[in-house]
């Protein structure tokens, strides 16, 4: 099984070859990645050429954003199974792909697997100071504003073409439309990995601060009013307001 992996980057010198490198060490040998860049001005580019006669694919232009960039790796991808990995992000050990790909094999019947990610700061990559578990996530837990964890999301190729790729008119929470679309809308059959796969920087569109909070809710209730699903701020809110233990826990 060939699993493609993307990495989508802008300005990230600081980060990106972190990245690259908890790609190229995995100990899964039939791996596809691509680095689809955006025009990088701060000296991403010249960290990433050093890594290009090991990447399958790597290009830098000018897109319409994340989402857009993210589509056309996607798209360039040739391998059975997709999963992507953030600039800013890190596989947690080596035998991850490994882990996903055995997965797979073992679970014919699948067709996608999702696991947990933990949250990390820049400056402290390795301390884990927030844990977002998927273990009991439902698909009727999205009219909560609740997911499984994205970055850890890998799944058949075939379905994005079945089923379509990000939205690039999101600004935040195309990753939740998609993922409404695939599991809750389609019903794609999934599978928990009962395991931290993704260590995560703290920071990103989606962890940064009040204003990231309502604009990704106002956005989730846009998705879920669009597919017929129960929507409105208070059931949104109202997950902030209860710690599930199996989402949320904190790390020492």
């Amino acid at each position: 099984m060939k699993i493609s992996i993307i990495t989508v980057v802008y300005n990230r010198a600081q980060t990106i070859e972190r990245a690259i490198n908890s790609v190229l060490n995995q100990t899964y040998s039939n791996i596809e990645y691509i680095v689809v860049d955006g025009a990088s001005t701060d000296g991403t580019v010249d960290v990433i050429n050093k890594y290009a006669h090991r990447l399958s694919r790597f290009v830098s232009e000018k897109d319409a954003g994340m989402y857009d960039a993210l589509n056309k790796g996607i798209k360039m991808s040739t391998g059975d199974v997709v999963g992507i990995l953030h600039a800013d992000d890190v596989f947690t050990n080596e035998r991850v792909i490994e882990t996903i790909a055995a997965t797979f094999a073992q679970q014919p019947q699948i067709d996608c697997v999702y696991g947990d990610v933990g949250f990390v700061k820049n400056e402290r990559p390795d301390k884990i100071v927030r844990y977002y578990s998927s273990a009991i996530f439902k698909p009727g837990l999205f009219t909560r504003g609740f997911m499984p964890a994205h970055p850890t999301f890998f799944c058949y190729k075939r379905f994005f073409d079945l089923h379509g790729y990000y939205r690039t008119d999101l600004d935040i929470a195309a990753d939740f439309d998609l993922l409404v679309r695939f599991l809750k809308v389609n019903a794609l059959r999934s599978f928990y990995i009962p395991q931290m796969l993704v260590k995560m920087n703290l920071g990103g569109k989606s962890t940064n601060g009040l204003s990231s909070t309502l604009k990704i809710n106002r956005e989730i209730k846009k998705i879920l009013t669009e597919q017929n699903l129960p929507s409105g701020y208070l059931r949104l809110y109202s997950r902030y307001l209860v710690k599930v233990q199996e989402f949320w826990k904190n790390k020492n």
